[in-house]
C-alpha cells in the first residue's frame, strides 16, 4: 500500500514538473511571440461606407452625407495646463456652435496613459463648413481631421417607419458585432436594423511596422473595406408621399401590396423625422414624440394592433368552411340580434331591424353580424382560431422589418393561460365579428386579403434587391371550397359595386372593378340598455371606432391589395373608402394595373 502511495506522489511531482517545463518553453513562447508582434506591428481599421437604401425607381431613401470629424492628440492635458484648452479654443473659434464642456469630457474620458491614438472630439462637420477651414486647422500638429460620413434621410417623416434610422451603438451591441464596435453606429429600427450586417459592409485595415515610440516605418499589409452594399426596395416614394399627405390631420395606416407580396407603400400616420435620431435626439424632442396621443413613434402597420371588426368576416367564413364543410350552405335568419344564456343576453347586429334571410354572399355584402354569430356557435372558437392562424391572422407576417407584433387570435387555451379563466360562448360570438380579444395588424389584414384574392399566402416583402441579389417572393398555396370562396369574393364585389354595399359610394366609379370589405372596430362597448347607438360623429374623438377597409383589384384579375385603417374614423366606407379610391386612381395613372375587359358577376 505504501509503495502505491509513493508511486502516486512521485508521478504527480513529475507531471507537475513536465507541465511547468511545457509552460515555460512552449506555451509562454506563443504568448511572448504574440506580445512582441503586437509591439512591433500596428493594425489600423478603415471604416466601410454604409450602403444606401433606394426606392424601386432608384430614388435615394437613406444616404451618406460627406463631411469631417475632428480629433485631438492624446496626453495634451499632461503637457501643460493650457495646451488642451488652447487646442479646443482654436477649434471653437471656427465652429462656435460646438460645446466646449462636451469636447473636454469626451477627451478626458479617452486620454489614458496607454492610449496613443488621436481622440475624436467632434463626430461630424459638414463638408461645406469645413473645406475652407481645413488647411488652417491642419497646420496644428495636435489636431487631426478625418473624412467622415453622416446618415441622412431625404424624405424624413414619409419613410421613417420603413427606413428606420441609425444611432450610436451601446456596449451590448458592440460586444455582439466587432464591426459595430469599430464603426460605433448601428441600425436601430426599420430596414436599417433588419439589414444592418449588409448595409454596414466589412472593415478594411492596414498593418504597419512601428518603432517603440509607435512611429510607423513600414506598411506590411493593406485590405480595403467592402462598402456600398445597397438595398433597393419595392417602395414607390411618390406613392408613399401621396398617401401620407392624403391623410391630412387623421391618423392610421395603409398597406399597398402586389398579390405576390411586394410592398409598394406602407404608411403610418403621423410619423417623425428620423434625422433627429442620427446624432442623438434631444430630451425635449423625445418627450414631444412620447406625449403625442396619436403615437407618431409607433409603426402602426406592424406594431398597431386593432380589433379587425368586419374586415375579418371573409376569413371567418373560410374558417367555418374548413371546420364544417356544409355549414355555409345554409342561410341564417337575422332578426337584429340573438340571445344567449339564462338571462337572455342580447348580441345585436349592427342593423337593429335585422337582415332577414341571409346567405353567405349577402352576409359579406351587408355585413350581417347575426349570420356570423350563428355559424360561430356551430363551429366553436378552437376551430375558428386554428384556421384563422393558418390564413395569416394572429401570427407574424414575416415582413422584413424588426420586432413585428403578431396580434391575438384567441382560443380556450389562450384565455386560460392569459387570465386563468374558462371560455364563454358569448366570447365566441363577439370574436366571430372581429371584436373582443381579437387583435390584428394592418399588415396581417393586407396579407390575408391577398390570400382571398389569389389563394396564396404570401410573405410581405419591402426589399427588392439586397446587395444586388434579387429577393424571391414566397407564396404558399392554400386550397378552399371553390363555391364558398367564389361567394365570398362576389360578396366583396358587392361591397364596392352594389348600392347596398358599404363601400359603394367611394369605390364603385373607378377605372376597374374593386372588391373589398369595410369594418368598424369598436373602441368602447355598447351597454345592453342602449337600444339606439350614439352616432360616431357625436362621440368624443378617442371613443370613436376605428375605420377599416381592405380591398383588391381588379376584381377579375387581382394584382393589387390596398388595406387602410383610419383611427377613430367611424365607418370604413365613408372615412377610409375615399382614401383607398384615391390610391387606386393614382395607381391607374402611373400604370401599376394591367386592365382587361371585366366580366359580369352573377
Amino acid at each position: 500500500m505504501k509503495y502505491k502511495i509513493v508511486v502516486v506522489i512521485f508521478s504527480l511531482l513529475w507531471a507537475g514538473l513536465i507541465y511547468r517545463v511545457y509552460s515555460i518553453s512552449i506555451k509562454s513562447n506563443f504568448y511572448y511571440e504574440k506580445l512582441a508582434k503586437d509591439n512591433i506591428e500596428k493594425k489600423m481599421y478603415m471604416k466601410p461606407i454604409r450602403g444606401e437604401i433606394l426606392d424601386r425607381n432608384g430614388k435615394i431613401l437613406a444616404q451618406n452625407k460627406i463631411g469631417f470629424s475632428i480629433l485631438i492628440a492624446p496626453h495634451l492635458n499632461r503637457k501643460g495646463k493650457t495646451l488642451l484648452d488652447d487646442t479646443i479654443n482654436e477649434i471653437i473659434s471656427y465652429f462656435p456652435k460646438l460645446d466646449k464642456k462636451v469636447m473636454l469630457k469626451v477627451y478626458k474620458k479617452s486620454s489614458s496613459a496607454y492610449n496613443h491614438k488621436f481622440i475624436k472630439v467632434v463626430d461630424f462637420i459638414k463638408y461645406e463648413n469645413m473645406i475652407n477651414i481645413y488647411p488652417i486647422l491642419s497646420l496644428n500638429k495636435n489636431i487631426d481631421i478625418e473624412a467622415e460620413t453622416s446618415r441622412f434621410y431625404p424624405y424624413g417623416k414619409y419613410l421613417s417607419h420603413i427606413t428606420g434610422y441609425i444611432g450610436r451603438s451601446n456596449k451590448k451591441e458592440n460586444k455582439k458585432d466587432s464591426i459595430v464596435d469599430i464603426v460605433g453606429k448601428i441600425g436601430k429600427t426599420g430596414l436599417e436594423r433588419t439589414y444592418n450586417k449588409i448595409l454596414q459592409g466589412e472593415l478594411g485595415y492596414t498593418i504597419h511596422k512601428v518603432t517603440a515610440r509607435n512611429k510607423e516605418v513600414e506598411l506590411l499589409k493593406e485590405v480595403y473595406p467592402q462598402s456600398n452594399r445597397n438595398i433597393r426596395t419595392n417602395i414607390d416614394v411618390d406613392l408613399q408621399k401621396m398617401i401620407y399627405d392624403r391623410f391630412g390631420d387623421a391618423s392610421g395606416a395603409v398597406i399597398v401590396m402586389r398579390t405576390n407580396g411586394e410592398i409598394l407603400s406602407a404608411v403610418s400616420v403621423p410619423s417623425f423625422d428620423p434625422n433627429m435620431f442620427v446624432g442623438g435626439i434631444s430630451f425635449k424632442n423625445w418627450k414631444i414624440l412620447q406625449n403625442n396621443l396619436d403615437h407618431p413613434f409607433t409603426n402602426k402597420f406592424i406594431h398597431g394592433t386593432y380589433p379587425p371588426g368586419s374586415s375579418i368576416k371573409m376569413g371567418m367564413a373560410l374558417a367555418f368552411s374548413k371546420s364544417m364543410p356544409q355549414v355555409l350552405d345554409n342561410s341564417e335568419n337575422c332578426f337584429g340580434y340573438i340571445k344567449l344564456g339564462k338571462r337572455g343576453h342580447k348580441f345585436r347586429c349592427w342593423n337593429k331591424y335585422g337582415h332577414g334571410k341571409t346567405s353567405l354572399r349577402k352576409a359579406i355584402r351587408e355585413s350581417c353580424d347575426v349570420y356570423f354569430y350563428e355559424k360561430s356557435l356551430k363551429v366553436g372558437i378552437n376551430n375558428m382560431a386554428k384556421y384563422l392562424k393558418s390564413f395569416g391572422l394572429g401570427v407574424k407576417s414575416g415582413v422584413d422589418l424588426p420586432l413585428e407584433y403578431k396580434g391575438i387570435i384567441p382560443d380556450k387555451d389562450w384565455k386560460r393561460k392569459r387570465f386563468g379563466q374558462s371560455w364563454y360562448k358569448g366570447e365566441t360570438v363577439i370574436a366571430s365579428i372581429g371584436q373582443g380579444y381579437v387583435l390584428s395588424t394592418p399588415m396581417q389584414i393586407a396579407r390575408y386579403t391577398a390570400l382571398l384574392a389569389s389563394s396564396n399566402l404570401v410573405t410581405p416583402q419591402i426589399a427588392q434587391k439586397v446587395d444586388s441579389e434579387k429577393v424571391q417572393p414566397i407564396q404558399i398555396p392554400i386550397k378552399f371550397n371553390i363555391n364558398h370562396l367564389t361567394q365570398i369574393r362576389n360578396g366583396m364585389y358587392d361591397v364596392c359595386n352594389s348600392k347596398k354595399g358599404t363601400a359603394y359610394k367611394a369605390l364603385h366609379n373607378l377605372p376597374f372593378l374593386i372588391a373589398g370589405k369595410t369594418g368598424t372596430s369598436q373602441v368602447v362597448s355598447i351597454p345592453q340598455h342602449e337600444k339606439n347607438r350614439m352616432k360616431e360623429k357625436d362621440m368624443e374623438y378617442y371613443r370613436r371606432s376605428h375605420a377599416w377597409i381592405t380591398t383588391y383589384a381588379p376584381f377579375d384579375n387581382p394584382q393589387i391589395i390596398v388595406t387602410a385603417i383610419v383611427e377613430h374614423g367611424g365607418h370604413g366606407g365613408s372615412t377610409a373608402g375615399p382614401i383607398v379610391a384615391d390610391i387606386y386612381r393614382w395607381l391607374d395613372e402611373h400604370n401599376y394595373i394591367i386592365k382587361k375587359e371585366s366580366r359580369d358577376v352573377e
